[in-house]
């Protein structure tokens, strides 16, 4: 059989010439806006944007930090930034519930057996007698905000201990910073803090560590929001994000939730995820120092971001009890399962 080159040839150009017109020019990437705190926790975006997984969904990422995890919510509703991930606090719930946020994909969560949030008392209330939860009746506490995810932990404490949360005095104080300073000189007598914040504090000696929150019950405290606009607009963006975050989320949990002998393993593996998550926790530490931070104090977060609406139906009730979230707030018009499974 005769092969006619200059037919194939011709083919050939043809279908090369059909390949290029299909593929167009190259597409721009998709900016947005994240609203995150410097937490461990939030090491799913930081190790998605570090990995390049983002650019490989065609989206670029700007990180935008806060102090506090309401104001967060706030910047997605005001559009400020595109999406959030941070604690949902009563705030949070009260806009979603308004129209102004969907829950889309988890973050951090208390889970038996892994050290998240920690139960921080001043140096002083510790001399007088404040060593454990059940003492806490009497004391005073700093919070972020009145109907933070920290105010609900308080919450669980008293309801595990048996007494009534009003019988804390809690302060409100707007910022983690705040917070820091007010346990670290007896300001309040407690706070709860996360464990990157909560383990230096004790180990320069300025608190005593009194409990882990994963003691005290199981809570899934972060989230993923972004506004009903944006999954309007552009829910394939949307989707391309998630998938993004939770191939982050899978490092963070193959890197850091393994345990040998009761400790972290700290490997090769460990510590580059560790030191890619510390840049923008510890910003200002060398990187071994915040490497070793981040193995010692990260949190559970689910791999896959799937979220538990039992969990923030539970949440939700709480805060409708306490009147900091209307009674007409139902999880199920804006938390959306759909993204992350």
């Amino acid at each position: 059989m005769l092969i006619d080159r200059r037919g194939l040839a011709a083919a050939a150009l043809a279908v090369a010439l059909a390949g290029l017109v299909a593929a167009g020019p190259a597409r721009a990437a998709d900016k947005v806006a994240v609203g995150a705190l410097r937490f461990v926790s939030s090491g799913g975006i930081f190790l998605a944007l570090e990995r390049g997984y983002f650019a490989a969904e065609g989206i670029e990422v700007e990180l935008k930090f806060f102090e506090a995890a309401q104001p967060i919510a706030v910047a997605v509703v005001s559009g400020d930034v595109q999406f959030g991930v941070t604690g949902l606090t009563a705030g949070a719930y009260n806009l979603a519930a308004k129209g102004g946020l969907v829950v889309v994909a988890a973050q951090g969560a208390e889970k038996k057996g892994v050290v998240g949030n920690q139960l921080v008392v001043s140096n002083e209330a510790y001399a007088k007698g404040l060593t454990s939860p059940d003492k806490l009746a009497g004391a005073s506490a700093a919070i972020s905000q009145v109907g933070s995810t920290f105010h609900y932990q308080f919450g669980q404490i008293a309801a595990a201990k048996g007494f009534d949360l009003a019988k804390i005095a809690l302060k409100p104080l707007q910022s983690l910073p705040n917070m820091v300073a007010a346990v670290k000189t007896g300001q309040v007598d407690a706070a709860i803090l996360p464990p990157h914040l909560a383990g230096p504090l004790a180990a320069r000696g300025e608190a005593k560590v009194i409990v882990p929150l994963s003691d005290i019950a199981d809570y899934q405290f972060g989230g993923l929001f972004t506004s009903p606009a944006l999954i309007a607009s552009n829910r394939a963006l949307v989707e391309r994000f998630v998938r993004a975050y939770q191939k982050g989320l899978k490092d963070y949990d193959a890197a850091l939730m393994r345990t040998a002998d009761g400790k972290r393993v700290a490997d090769e593996a460990a510590t580059k995820a560790a030191t890619e998550i510390g840049k923008y926790v510890y910003p200002s530490d060398a990187a071994p120092d915040a490497a070793k931070k981040v193995i010692g104090s990260a949190p559970y977060c689910e791999p896959t971001g799937k979220l538990d609406l039992a969990n923030i139906e539970a949440q939700i009730a709480w805060y409708k009890a306490e009147k900091l979230v209307d009674a007409s707030v139902e999880a199920k018009k804006f938390v959306d399962t759909s993204f992350a499974k």
